[in-house]
């Protein structure tokens, strides 16, 4: 509103061209392209695993015993002549299965709980956040191995929930109290005071500006299951018969591979620590993406690199105020950024 003449200034919607390519923004992250094209691999790998493994993980080959990478086995062999690439293979599909099983479980019930006990108060609140709070003390580990001593054969369905239960308590909390920010901003108080349903305020108005949190609590959950997953197997909680990159580092421990044999036990390390580096450059990428002042940074880090300079040179003439001011385009873009989002409801 003009303060001379009292009209109102229209503005401008963005064009849905420019929408849509926001959307999908988080593509242009090279740390996120990075990140999910690790666990882009290693989830077609658990797919198509059973077909294009070389060998059974269970056929034994006494010739070929503790032999070193060749090209008849191109990761070695174990002390059987079992193939450690075939086990590679085979065991990339419970690993996966169990972390975003669990990553999903956790994050739903993440959600239930914490955006439920953000947005109501009273005792029902308290009493959402009490449960929260009895969960993150309970020591997930040994219940687990509890758990799962109790079954002759646990399957990974049986493990990706129990983890999944003991693993969604943090996300809940932060969640909570990101909805108790949000449950007083203008917008939402505008849809309720237009008489709009809960589900509607919370599934409309308050999740797409939880997404980042929410997609956060994902990343971690997975990140935990599969450590834990992968320790449980290591000290043979969970069946030594079901292959999984644990399941390789227990066997690779209890024939005392260790540090001779390193094409036994090196694999199936440099794996898990992919999977953990995807999963934290996602994470990283989805930081950058929702904090307005990390994109904008990245994107003058980016003119710099255009006009020439190194992170270096950029520290040294800015501390001597001798760069020329960043071109037009790119610091609209950059102030973009910078400026706080204001929310609407319809």
């Amino acid at each position: 509103m003009s303060a001379a003449t009292g009209t109102i200034e229209a503005v401008t919607p963005a064009p849905r061209s420019k929408r849509f390519s926001e959307s999908f923004s988080i593509l242009r992250n090279g740390k996120s392209v990075v990140g999910l094209s690790i666990l882009a691999f290693f989830t077609v790998l658990a797919i198509i695993g059973p077909w294009i493994a070389p060998y059974d993980p269970n056929a034994i080959d006494l010739e070929a015993r503790n032999s070193p990478p060749s090209p008849a086995h191109w990761l070695g062999t174990t002390h059987m002549g079992q193939d450690i690439l075939s086990q590679i293979i085979i065991g990339a599909r419970d690993v996966m299965f169990v972390g975003f099983v669990a990553g999903f479980i956790g994050t739903v019930l993440a959600v239930l709980v914490g955006v439920t006990s953000g947005y109501i108060k009273g005792a029902g609140s308290e009493t959402l956040s009490a449960l929260a709070n009895v969960f993150l003390v309970i020591p997930g580990l040994p219940l687990i191995i509890i758990i799962t001593s109790n079954f002759d054969d646990p399957n990974m369905m049986l493990i990706a929930t129990v983890l999944a239960i003991t693993g969604w308590a943090w996300g809940a909390r932060v969640l909570r109290a990101q909805t108790m920010s949000l449950r007083n901003r203008d917008f939402v108080q505008a849809a309720r005071a237009n008489g709009e349903p809960l589900w509607r305020i919370i599934g409309v108005e308050m999740l797409p500006n939880l997404m980042a949190v929410i997609a956060s609590s994902f990343v971690g959950t997975v990140t935990a299951a599969i450590l834990t997953q992968t320790t449980l197997a290591f000290v043979g909680v969970t069946p030594i018969s079901q292959w999984n990159w644990g399941t390789i580092l227990f066997w690779a421990q209890s024939q005392n591979a260790f540090p001779d044999r390193w094409w036994w036990y090196l694999p199936a390390g440099l794996c898990i620590a992919l999977v953990g580096m995807g999963l934290a450059l996602v994470n990283f990428g989805i930081d950058e993406y929702v904090n307005p002042r990390l994109r904008s940074a990245g994107k003058r880090a980016r003119a710099l690199r255009k006009r020439g300079f190194t992170q270096a040179d950029a520290t040294v003439v800015a501390a001597a105020g001798s760069i020329a001011p960043v071109p037009a385009d790119e610091a609209a873009d950059a102030l973009e950024d910078d400026a706080p989002r204001v929310e609407t409801s319809a």
